[in-house]
């Protein structure tokens, strides 16, 4: 009997595993371009992020998301994009390589309300897919729609 509810706990919490989580398969390429950062702005600067596996951060906007981002009047028009690009943890002036890239893009008003009418991305080093529409991304970001701290699902203050 002790071997038979072993069996059945363990089933259940591999069966939970493997039905957890939206993520979907890293396919679809960066909603970004390896350009980026001729257009782009900095927001906000090299820091710690707790949020981000204690790594440093740096994020950026793209043109159209420069003002909405640092007004937090206006909306994020759709296709904008915010980027927070990852660095080591001892890299303190974020001058280093970049590790990897957590990125949001605006999507059309009214679409995908599962994740808060953003499309998120972690993108390795090389510009590879990593995963789209992180479920750990929406979780934490869904606190983050008002002010004083947050905007749209921006966490934080520029």
């Amino acid at each position: 009997m002790q071997k038979y509810l072993v069996s059945l706990v363990v089933g259940i919490a591999l069966a939970s595993q493997l039905g957890c989580g939206t993520d979907s398969v890293a396919e679809d390429p960066p909603v970004f371009r390896e350009d980026y950062a001729a257009t782009y702005q900095e927001v906000r600067n090299c820091r710690w992020s707790l949020e981000h596996d204690l790594v440093r951060i740096r994020v950026l906007a793209s043109p159209d998301a420069v003002t909405p981002y640092t007004g937090r009047g206006v909306p994020f028009p759709t296709g904008a994009i915010i980027i927070k690009e990852q660095y080591d943890e001892d890299d303190t002036s974020c001058s280093g390589p970049i590790v990897d890239y957590t990125v949001m893009q605006k999507l059309a008003e009214g679409s995908s309300p599962e994740t808060l009418g953003w499309t998120w991305q972690k993108v390795d080093a090389d510009h590879t897919t990593i995963k789209t529409d992180l479920e750990r991304c929406t979780r934490c970001h869904t606190s983050c729609g008002v002010a004083p701290d947050g905007y749209d699902g921006t966490c934080a203050l520029p």
